[in-house]
């Protein structure tokens, strides 16, 4: 009896140091502080699917902030709508010795629409909270639970979710009956999924991850999801707002998307239809044809980003933007499939995921519904295949620009879906090219004409200056050009559209004292108009390879009139040099009282071995070192 009652005490105090966890800061084991700015002490989540409708996610974290860097990981953001309930939230802070200092619940987040900034409606929110701490290091330790009317789409686990998150532990479980089968993707984890039955008699699948170190910043990374870890997974029957389906690939959801969100939104209005009819009557070359429509769509609409009707996944009736006059991308791209129509032109609705800073593909072998963010348009011409934003008035037919080029997209088509790649902008095809012919006087007074053309994504660097007043483009050109006392006396901007569309900036211009005077010589910057940053920081024993994003290239050609009686005080800057991801040269050359300055930077696009990191700061420094020449004229005798 008597050791029955002390097996009984030693399982309670068990039991109550299991839930009376010590977050003090010092138990973090020390080879997971370097580079570290949070660490997860404890994170789990579960997700069970009890049916096709019915999905409870519970989550219970717990991460010590070490710096404020890493103040976004007590953030805590979750997401709801009416698919996605939030049940319960709790949660409580403690000091750096582990004593819990303060508690929150529900009540104490703040409950917001999730408004994107641009989007018109809406009927997604977030609740928020965020503790004011101002003394590190300190722990969050929060707990909730969803229930997700739902089975198409199931959180992520992200364990290290951030670069500079280490993490102790962190264990996720899903939980589902024998016959409802899944697929998943495991990323750049230490181990993989353990398959078993639980005691209900379920399908479990657990994922475990222990002592991962953090990931520190390194410039010029690849895409962080390349490298951290995590794990998605898929099903392959599900129940999304009353409409069901299956898929195991991207050809079975595409074909999903199209018969069950897009076939049925296409109608027009008759006198609509007629009137595309009778504007593309004369035009005999399809791809001319569809350029017209493209241009009528972007000439009648706006963009209005609308994230509501199945989760935000399904456009708006075509003929509710005939008669509204705007749509998101989603219904812009809907609305130019059924203009095309109207006289036969096929098109196909892709899926992409946008953003500038990378190219995101598609997962070849993975199909999924989260992995786009945004809406473009294909049309399969025999031999060439055109692309089409829909969501900008001013863009050119045929050009996707930074936001969508060079990346996997999902086309959803009657036949299915395909994997597509959307056009490449090289580093040749994006240029900035510029020519100026000045005059320096012996005053240091700096004259002439100054022409650039913007080609490939660098068209998008200046054509916005087109929506400007004149007074507006004259001050953001002074900010671009940094030229003390330039004053801008005449301005020509134009835009040339087309598939491959330029732009061109022609400036007449004067700055007093560009050049200074001192015992009797004069100074002035040779390159004053394109002069790079300086070279990317140190890092020592780098990890990831070398990403480039995306390749361009500057050629500039400036010639100088020279003051009458001055000539060189040393000799004319000349230097090249040239590396796998890029090329800079720069030369001087001098007839009579004309220099002419040439200098080409290009940097191309591509994934390099982590030790050419070196080379690329060296090849920063040289270029910027030369864009600070400075150029001394002395008297001649």
């Amino acid at each position: 009896m008597k050791l029955t009652t002390i097996i009984f005490c030693l399982l309670l105090l068990c039991l109550f140091a299991k839930a009376q966890q010590n977050y003090d800061a010092s138990l973090i084991p020390k080879e997971l502080l370097p580079y570290a700015s949070a660490v997860v002490r404890d994170d789990e989540m579960n997700i069970d699917v009890e049916d096709l409708n019915n999905t409870l996610v519970h989550i219970k974290t717990a991460v010590t902030v070490v710096n404020k860097n890493g103040d976004e990981m007590a953030h805590i953001y979750i997401w709801h709508n009416k698919s996605r309930v939030i049940k319960y939230v709790k949660g409580a802070i403690f000091n750096e010795f582990g004593k819990q200092t303060g508690k929150f619940s529900e009540s104490d987040f703040e409950d917001e629409s999730a408004w994107d900034g641009f989007s018109l409606f809406t009927d997604a929110r977030v609740k928020h909270y965020s503790p004011s701490v101002t003394e590190y290091p300190y722990t969050i330790v929060y707990e909730y639970e969803l229930r997700l009317k739902q089975t198409l789409n199931f959180p992520g686990w992200y364990p290290n979710p951030y670069i500079g998150t280490a993490v102790e532990k962190s264990l996720f479980t899903f939980n589902c009956k024998p016959d409802f089968n899944i697929r998943y993707k495991e990323s750049n984890l230490p181990g993989h999924v353990n398959i078993s039955t639980n005691p209900k008699g379920l399908k479990k699948f657990a994922w475990q991850a222990n002592n991962l170190k953090a990931v520190k910043e390194e410039p010029f990374s690849p895409y962080y999801q390349n490298y951290l870890s995590s794990v998605k997974i898929v099903p392959e029957k599900f129940s999304y707002e009353d409409i069901q389906g299956s898929f195991t690939n991207w050809k079975e959801l595409g074909k999903w998307n199209n018969d069950n969100l897009l076939a049925s939104r296409k109608e027009l209005p008759p006198e609509t239809v007629e009137h595309i009819k009778e504007i593309a009557k004369n035009i005999s070359d399809p791809k001319l044809k569809a350029k017209t429509i493209y241009e009528y769509m972007q000439d009648k609409t706006h963009y209005v980003s609308v994230q509501v009707g199945i989760g935000g996944y399904q456009p708006f009736l075509a003929a509710d933007v005939d008669k509204l006059n705007y749509g998101d991308c989603k219904a812009l791209v809907n609305y130019t499939q059924a203009l095309l129509k109207a006289v036969n032109i096929d098109s196909y609705y892709c899926v992409v995921k946008s953003g500038e800073d990378y190219k995101v593909n598609m997962l070849n072998d993975f199909a999924s519904m989260d992995q786009g963010d945004h809406i473009i348009l294909c049309l399969p011409f025999k031999n060439d295949t055109t692309w089409a934003e829909c969501t900008s008035q001013t863009i050119p037919f045929g050009y996707l620009g930074s936001f969508t080029d060079d990346r996997t997209v999902l086309a959803c088509t009657p036949e299915g879906g395909k994997l597509m790649h959307t056009p490449k902008y090289t580093a040749e095809d994006n240029l900035e090219s510029r020519k100026a012919d000045f005059v320096i006087n012996t005053d240091g007074e700096l004259t002439g004409n100054m022409a650039t053309a913007f080609k490939g994504v660098a068209y998008e660097d200046r054509s916005y200056l087109l929506s400007e007043t004149k007074d507006e483009q004259f001050k953001k050109l002074q900010k671009i050009y940094p030229i003390n006392n330039m004053d801008i006396e005449n301005l020509e901007l134009k835009r040339f559209k087309s598939a491959d569309p330029v732009f061109t900036e022609n400036i007449k211009l004067q700055a007093r004292d560009y050049a200074s005077m001192a015992e009797g010589k004069i100074f002035f910057m040779l390159n004053s108009f394109d002069r790079s940053g300086g070279p990317p920081p140190q890092v020592s024993n780098r990890l990831n390879e070398v990403y480039i994003n995306r390749g361009y290239t500057e050629e500039d050609e400036i010639t100088y009139t020279l003051p009458a009686g001055y000539h060189l005080e040393k000799a004319p800057l000349n230097y090249s040099v040239t590396k796998p991801f890029g090329a800079f040269s720069v030369s001087m050359t001098i007839n009579g009282d004309k220099m002419v300055y040439r200098r080409k930077f290009q940097l191309i696009d591509g994934t390099f071995n982590k030790d050419t990191y070196n080379d690329l700061i060296d090849f920063y420094q040289v270029a910027y070192d030369a864009d600070q020449y400075t150029v001394s004229l002395v008297k001649t005798p």
